[in-house]
């Protein structure tokens, strides 16, 4: 009974998340483009499939996902291998970031409308290149102890310094593929394995310096891929 109690609390806080969205299409449906809604049932039931998705995506973060991240954290930090963990950290970064569905789209219609002089293989490496180094980045800096803000303002000036270099028609893409190299799932994983770090070793804030691993990793891709239009010209 707790359980059912449980699972219809967390449904319902599933609905709230998504009635702002529905609030907003209906409002500009019907009172600015003044069109009736039409085809009300795939739309109500992908509404409701959408907080179903939510509710499952929401007990998978908090039965998974998170316990996972962090546990590996600990495991690691208690070994004292740096460089496995370097290793781990990059490597969770690149295959979450090949994989996203919407780096993959991008990557697909960026080939398309450049007619083949960006490919949509290099693109999707290349940015999840860039995911992997930054993960590994933000893990450094947690191990280090260095104020993260000396990092963003390293990383942003070099980023700002490229696009000002790089060919006008790399620039937009590198910054939407930064976006898009981050997924639902590698968000809350990332934000696992920082706070499960920090709390792990000794003298480290996990408010303060468990956080920044996913401004790494949207970071990184920025410069990758204006590099790589640098490159290609």
């Amino acid at each position: 009974m707790r359980t059912a109690r449980k699972l219809l609390y967390l449904f319902y806080k599933s609905v709230l998340d998504v009635l702002p969205l529905i609030g907003a299409v209906l409002f500009f449906q019907l009172f600015v483009l003044g069109e009736p809604l039409s085809g009300q049932g795939p739309m109500l039931s992908g509404l409701g499939l959408m907080a179903v998705g939510l509710l499952l995506f929401n007990i998978g973060l908090k039965t998974s996902i998170f316990p996972l991240g962090q546990s590996m954290a600990y495991l690691f930090a208690e070994r004292g291998n740096i460089w496995w963990f370097l290793a781990f950290a990059g490597i969770i970064g690149y295959t979450t970031a090949i994989a996203e569905p919407t780096l993959i789209s991008l990557a697909g219609k960026t080939q398309e409308l450049s007619d083949g002089r960006y490919t949509a293989f290099t693109l999707r490496n290349v940015a999840a290149l860039g995911v992997a180094l930054g993960v590994m980045a933000g893990v450094l800096r947690i191990l280090l102890g260095h104020p993260i803000h000396y990092y963003y303002l390293g990383g942003y000036s070099l980023a700002a310094l490229l696009t000002a270099l790089a060919p006008e028609s790399i620039v937009g893409v590198a910054y939407d593929f930064a976006g898009a190299a981050i997924s639902t799932v590698s968000v809350p994983f990332l934000v696992a394995v920082g706070v499960g770090l920090a709390n792990s070793i000794g003298g480290r804030n996990p408010a303060m310096d468990g956080f920044g691993l996913v401004g790494f990793a949207s970071l990184a891709p920025i410069i990758t891929i204006i590099l790589y239009g640098m490159i290609i010209g």
